[in-house]
């Protein structure tokens, strides 16, 4: 039984939702963040990534980037720019991206639903990443971020969706990349706020889609304050942590791709010799080359596309060693190129699918110090990418369900939650 809460939001006052909007916090690096910050100062990157604020000389992790963000923070709630809702509330946030809709329900989940794996992950979290949203929801008091959160598709709640969408929204913008956002506000005497409830009640899995390191930040602030309030009922704010959930079957999961700097010390012959083993080697039909299907990927050498595709000893009917991500891992990236750990791994980028296959081309040219037309620089070995067939929502839930973890990298969503539009308070 999933507890899926209404609460009281912070949210921006009418007409500056379009202002304060940003990307998540964790798609720019510094240098990115900071320039952003300064194009769009209402932007709520600059409470996100305080650092921002500082010069260079300021560590990303320093004390003072923290207390700058719960400053700020309090400041633009002080100056009316955050308004709070004066009763809990479910909400809906409907993004628009290239025509396609997808619609999800804003609410609170449960730490002991994340705890009791109600809520499944896929993904393994970093110590580092986790202390630094640990340091900023708990200074902050707040929680900025929600957690992208999938559940299977059910017929009820897809009619309450339609029915509260009939009704005008209380805000709706079109953000500078194109995609729309709408929010609805669903109270206590409506009669969708009840059936809400009531499903998620009737739902014995949901599952993490984006925002592992938030999800387990949240709950790790949340077992803090339990730890410091030993006589807590379990109904005050810091027990439940900030959620967007959608239907399955509204979701799209894009390609993650890959880059390789250099190919070990092999040769291009062979390479393609040793990488034949394990799959069929083709130029491709089409240059720059998407997989049509599992089991097949793209590859960029020395300025050609190749077709792979993994031949019959490889594959796998397991959830984990199954996905396409595994296969490339399992059967190339790690034994012929030595990519043992991608996570740490200097010698390997992952390219999210939105930036398009062009954006491997460039990054295989950059690697090996050639422009489109140049000749590769003297002492400069080859590079290689990896165009992939993405993963699936029915793989996701299947690995998350047999209490596996996929491949680093393994999904990349698309369109991007915006951070700064629900606002949800531990106290």
């Amino acid at each position: 039984m999933a507890n899926i809460r209404p609460f009281s939001a912070y949210r921006p006052a009418p007409g500056l939702e379009s202002k304060i909007a940003a990307l998540p916090y964790d798609v720019y690096n510094r240098e990115e963040a900071t320039e952003e910050a300064k194009r769009n100062p209402d932007s709520f990157l600059a409470i996100d990534r305080a650092e921002t604020g500082f010069g260079p000389e300021v560590d990303t992790y320093a004390e003072e980037v923290y207390r700058r963000a719960a400053s700020l923070l309090q400041q633009r709630i002080s100056q009316g720019r955050f308004v709070k809702e004066g009763q809990p509330c479910y909400y809906l946030y409907e993004l628009t991206m290239n025509g396609r809709s997808q619609t999800g329900i804003v609410a609170c989940a449960s730490i002991d639903d994340y705890r009791d794996n109600v809520i499944k992950k896929h993904e393994n979290t970093r110590a580092d990443k986790e202390q630094d949203r640990i340091r900023h929801v708990d200074v902050c008091n707040m929680q900025t971020g929600p957690i992208f959160l999938a559940y299977r598709a059910e017929p009820v709640l897809r009619d309450v969706i339609r029915a509260v969408k009939e009704e005008s929204p209380a805000c709706a913008f079109v953000s500078e990349d194109g995609v729309g956002h709408k929010v609805w506000v669903i109270r206590e005497e409506e009669s969708a706020f009840s059936i809400i409830r009531r499903q998620f009640q009737q739902m014995d899995s949901i599952y993490i889609a984006d925002g592992h390191h938030r999800c387990a930040s949240a709950v790790k602030v949340g077992l803090m304050r339990r730890a410091a309030n030993p006589d807590y009922t379990g109904e005050e704010e810091f027990n439940y942590f900030l959620s967007v959930l959608f239907p399955d079957e509204e979701l799209h999961i894009m390609d993650y791709n890959r880059v390789v700097k250099d190919l070990k010390g092999y040769g291009k012959e062979t390479f393609l010799e040793k990488i034949s083993q394990g799959f069929l080697v083709e130029k491709a039909p089409e240059a720059p080359y998407r997989p049509e299907g599992k089991g097949q990927f793209g590859m960029f050498l020395d300025g050609e596309w190749y077709r792979l595709t993994a031949r019959p000893s490889i594959l796998s009917g397991d959830a984990v060693d199954g996905l396409d991500v595994s296969l490339l891992q399992n059967h190339l990236l790690g034994p012929i190129l030595g990519i043992e750990d991608p996570k740490t791994d200097m010698r390997i980028d992952f390219v999210g699918g939105i930036r398009g296959l062009e954006e491997l081309e460039r990054r295989v040219r950059r690697e090996q110090g050639v422009g489109e037309e140049s000749p590769m620089q003297e002492g400069k070995g080859l590079a290689v990418a990896f165009s992939l067939y993405p993963t699936s929502m029915e793989e996701l839930f299947a690995v998350a369900d047999a209490g596996r973890l996929m491949p680093p990298k393994s999904t990349w969503f698309e369109p991007k939650l915006r951070s700064g539009l629900f606002l949800h308070a531990l106290d």
